[in-house]
């Protein structure tokens, strides 16, 4: 026996070639049958780990992504406008499963709308946030669609452990897209501008306007934004959704030579994926080696706006998506697969010190008004204001459904609520399915109302809630179960509401309530909520004692 060197060339993309010594018997070149004693100490290549995905990636709401890497780890930032805490940075391995991580802000103060008083903030709030790694810190910058106007600019050493530090408050900057470039000079991009900013964030230096790097050709007659740009082999690229008046929405990239242009288009995503809406806005983003892809999302109804993974390649330096422009169904992509440590969307027993990071409250909540800690294993939601409406209401904690099809459980003790006192479990948006208890003297009702919000166009003040009650119980029990189980199938958007005081026999209270997207007044998803709210005197609360959900892959 004597020592050979082999050399293997691998099959995976990087094409190393692995030098492998292994104790091996010589043998004649021009045969010899029993080759089997060879290759039996001989180790195979490894073969490369692949990860399977189907689209959409997140089934949830989840829009106006942006996504920045370090070295493995992926982080990727979406819109929640007016829930709190606020921008939601999610964590990846393999860009198919993701966790939340942190998010950059608990509240936002910049004016009373956000505490829900003199106005809202539905819809507005947090938007479109750019995430950056640059340098071993994380970056992220983001304007408030609301007064007065001005960009947050945050940045953290490590996204999954928050402490998320505020830099600067600069000027307004509508889906801005942060760019470092080589030689460290900082830029935003916002529509067909771009801005310089000094090194320290704070101001915008040279031509304070931006200076204009592109002009709208003749099919650009309707919404063009949603800028996320990056650089690439020296040429500057920028993602942009495109929707022409009365033609389909589409994805579109603008490449220069030069950062400041001038810039060129090609459109490069035009597809209805599976039906729903088309597909538009969103990024690129490569991995370590060398491989491209693309998160863009997809109107979804009802559920919201749901992200999908799209592999990317390159011809005459131009980013093909999918398949010429398609969004496939399935694929793989070249990661072990990545196992999260919590869901976008998880149960709680409301056992822990604190909140799952799941959570985020319908504005700023009022803090004095909900507790872990005064009974052990529940939340207790105390009442703090007395208003009409699910609307006005502090406090309302809120998920996200979940598609194709969700289905959540909310437990209430009610032996503490006040005559007037109003507590329950919604499919939450402009448009509402609410399954209420009703206090009203020493009797509890149990309720199923549809409530439809109007809000003034520039203030979001509450001009009215449209109340529709359609069914009504008497409930003699202080332990109630309520369920939403939602549909976000094509088609769909529909939600069954239902209760029980044994958790085994359950009754309807309405079937096939349509759950409606609108961006005129929420611009989101629907939500599970959880409410409690006075409309007589505060000091009543409830006591949650668990919000379950079923992983939707169970239900049939």
């Amino acid at each position: 026996m004597k020592y050979v060197d082999f050399f293997i060339k691998s099959t995976n993309q990087n094409n190393k070639v692995l030098k492998i010594n292994k104790p091996l018997y010589i043998v004649s070149l021009f045969g010899f049958i029993g080759l089997n004693l060879l290759s039996a100490q001989v180790n195979p290549v490894e073969k490369q780990q692949m990860t399977a995905f189907t689209n959409p990636i997140i089934w949830a709401d989840a829009p106006d992504l942006s996504i920045t890497r370090n070295g493995d780890d992926f982080y990727l930032i979406s819109t929640t406008m007016h829930l709190m805490p606020g921008a939601p940075v999610m964590h990846s391995k393999d860009l198919v499963h993701w966790e939340m991580a942190s998010y950059v802000f608990n509240k936002l103060n910049d004016n009373s709308k956000y505490d829900l008083l003199n106005g809202t903030v539905y819809g507005r709030g947090q938007w479109a946030s750019s995430i950056r790694y640059h340098k071993g810190k994380y970056y992220v910058l983001f304007s408030p669609n609301d007064e007065p106007f001005k960009s947050y600019f945050y940045v953290t050493d490590n996204p999954e452990t928050g402490n998320w530090k505020l830099i600067t408050r600069t000027r307004h900057f509508h889906d801005a897209s942060l760019l470092f470039d080589d030689d460290d000079r900082v830029y935003v991009f916002t529509s067909n501008k771009v801005f310089e900013l000094s090194p320290d964030f704070k101001e915008v230096i040279g031509n304070t306007e931006g200076t204009d790097v592109f002009r709208r050709d003749s099919t650009e007659t309707g919404l063009l934004e949603g800028n996320q740009i990056i650089k690439r082999n020296g040429k500057y690229y920028m993602m942009m959704i495109s929707w022409p008046k009365g033609e389909k929405r589409r994805q579109e990239v603008y490449r220069a030579d030069k950062v400041t242009g001038p810039y060129e288009k090609k459109v490069i995503l035009e597809d209805n994926f599976l039906g729903f809406s088309y597909a538009g806005q969103g990024a690129l983003i490569d991995d370590k080696n060398g491989n491209w892809y693309s998160l863009i999302f997809q109107d979804r109804g009802g559920v919201g706006r749901v992200p999908i993974l799209i592999p990317v390649k390159w011809e005459n330096d131009w980013p093909v998506l999918g398949d010429n422009g398609k969004v496939p169904l399935d694929g793989e992509v070249p990661f072990p697969t990545f196992k999260p440590k919590n869901n976008i969307v998880e149960s709680d027993e409301f056992s822990d010190k604190k909140l799952k990071i799941q959570w985020q409250w319908n504005h700023n909540p009022v803090n004095e008004a909900w507790s872990l800690s005064d009974r052990k294993g529940f939340m207790r939601l105390k009442t703090s204001r007395i208003v009409d409406n699910i609307y006005a209401a502090p406090n309302t904690l809120t998920q996200r459904m979940e598609g194709p099809k969700s289905s959540a459980v909310v437990a209430l003790d009610l032996k503490g609520m006040k005559d007037g006192d109003i507590t329950g479990f919604s499919a939450f948006n402009g448009d509402s399915g609410i399954l209420s208890v009703i206090k009203e003297g020493n009797q509890k009702f149990l309720t199923f109302s549809t409530n439809e919000v109007s809000l003034d166009s520039k203030t979001k003040a509450i001009l009215d809630v449209k109340k529709e009650e359609k069914k009504r119980v008497e409930i003699k029990s202080d332990k109630i179960f309520l369920r939403i189980e939602a549909d976000f199938n094509l088609g769909k958007d529909l939600a069954d509401f239902s209760y029980s005081t044994d958790q085994k026999n359950w009754t309807e209270m309405a079937k096939d309530y349509k759950m409606i997207f609108d961006y005129r007044r929420f611009f989101m998803g629907s939500k599970f909520a959880i409410f409690n709210y006075a409309t007589k005197s505060t000091g009543g609360f409830v006591d949650v004692d668990f919000f379950r959900i079923t992983d939707s892959s169970t239900i049939k």
